[in-house]
C-alpha cells in the first residue's frame, strides 16, 4: 500500500518522527545509566549479550547495525571498565568470544530494571493499548521488510 507521494512528500514526518524518537530513547536510557558508569551504547551490547546469549562481535554488528569498527571501539570501552573480556576461540584462533566479567555480569542483572525504568519514561504518556498498538506495528513493517534480527527475535511471537 502506498500511503506516500513525491507531491505531497514534504508533509511526510515518519521518518523525522521514528529517528526522534529514537534519539529521545537514548536520551532517557543514557541518564538512567550514567550512575553506572556506561552509555546507552554499551547498555545494549552488555544487554544483548546477557538476554539472548551473543558472544561475537559480528553478532553483535548484526544486531545493533553497527560496522566492526565502532564495534571494536565499544568493546574496547567496555573492557577498560572490566565489564567484558575478549578470548580468542580454542576452536578458531582468528574468532574472537566475548564473555562478561563479573561486574559486567553484576551490572547486567540490573539492566532489565533498569531499562524498564527508562522504557516506563518514554512511553509513560501513552495507554497500554496504544503501546501494544505501537509495538505491533512497528514489528508488522520490520517483519515486512525482512529484518533479521526482528524475524530471529521476534517473528515466532
Amino acid at each position: 500500500m502506498k500511503h506516500f507521494h513525491p507531491d505531497t512528500f514534504q508533509n511526510c514526518t515518519l521518518g523525522l518522527l521514528l529517528g526522534r524518537a529514537n534519539m529521545l530513547k537514548d536520551r532517557i536510557l543514557d541518564s538512567h545509566m550514567e550512575p553506572y558508569g556506561i552509555t546507552a551504547a554499551q547498555f545494549k551490547v552488555l544487554i544483548i549479550m546477557a538476554q539472548f546469549a551473543v558472544d561475537t562481535p559480528a553478532e553483535l554488528c548484526r544486531h545493533l547495525s553497527l560496522d566492526s569498527g565502532s564495534m571494536t571501539r565499544m568493546l574496547d570501552r567496555l573492557e577498560q571498565k572490566a565489564l567484558l573480556i575478549r578470548q580468542r576461540s580454542e576452536a578458531d584462533r582468528r574468532q574472537v568470544r566475548l564473555m562478561l566479567t563479573a561486574d559486567g555480569r553484576a551490572l547486567a542483572d540490573q539492566l532489565p530494571s533498569i531499562g524498564a525504568n527508562a522504557m516506563n519514561q518514554l512511553a509513560g504518556v501513552i495507554s497500554s493499548q496504544e503501546l501494544q498498538a505501537l509495538e505491533e506495528i512497528l514489528k508488522k513493517i520490520l517483519l515486512a521488510a525482512g529484518d533479521p534480527i526482528t524475524i530471529m527475535r521476534l517473528g515466532e511471537k
